[in-house]
């Protein structure tokens, strides 16, 4: 089976006044670490999607080996998905959709999550923590047409009320989405924190 890696980064966060894919974390950049996540993951495609920040980015951030769709107008709520499938490999079988600012996410729940859906034909795929659904998510070709009908990035989850829907067990809680400074300062481990440096 072939499965392509989607790794959405194209959107901002207006409550955190500088562009979040450039962080600080774990020693290099947030992106930089869910990117590294990704590869481990072994996709045989992996694509990138970046918004208006992406000249900044690319001056931070390692894209070796990804293909990087530029996706400008997702700060106006449009979909990265959609752009982003122009790019996928005619080979692909599905793609599995993960944040790039949840770097709580592992490549075991990938793993888990691909080897739930090679069997028959799983059209979606959904990760399901103790506390509901979330990403990483999988989603078959033949649900590529809806894919592309997608306004913004958020109604991929309309897809569940209209396909058969697989959810695959992950461990613990969802993993954090980096959107607010307390986000931030609470997933390296110091909530109280005021410090707001992008330094590395």
């Amino acid at each position: 089976m072939f499965v392509t890696g989607l790794l959405l980064a194209a959107e901002s966060s207006p409550h955190l006044g500088v562009p979040w894919q450039s962080l600080a974390y774990n020693g290099e950049t947030l992106l930089g670490s869910t990117l590294e996540t990704a590869r481990e993951c072994g996709f045989d495609q992996l694509i990138v999607t970046l918004g208006t920040a992406s000249e900044q980015i690319h001056d931070r951030v390692d894209f070796d080996g990804v293909r990087v769709v530029e996706s400008p107008h997702a700060d106006t709520g449009s979909s990265s998905i959609v752009p982003a499938l122009d790019a996928v490999d005619r080979r692909t079988d599905g793609i599995v959709v993960l944040l790039g600012d949840q770097p709580g996410i592992t490549s075991a729940a990938v793993w888990s999550l691909v080897a739930e859906v090679a069997g028959p034909s799983t059209p979606l795929g959904i990760s399901h923590y103790d506390d509901g659904p979330g990403y990483p998510v999988w989603c078959a070709r033949e649900l590529f047409g809806s894919l592309r009908q997608l306004r913004s990035d958020d109604d991929l989850w309309q897809l569940t009320d209209h396909h058969p829907v697989t959810q695959v067990d992950a461990i613990g809680n969802i993993p954090t989405r980096i959107r607010t400074w307390p986000d931030y300062h609470r997933t390296l481990g110091h909530p109280q924190s005021d410090n707001t440096s992008l330094s590395t």
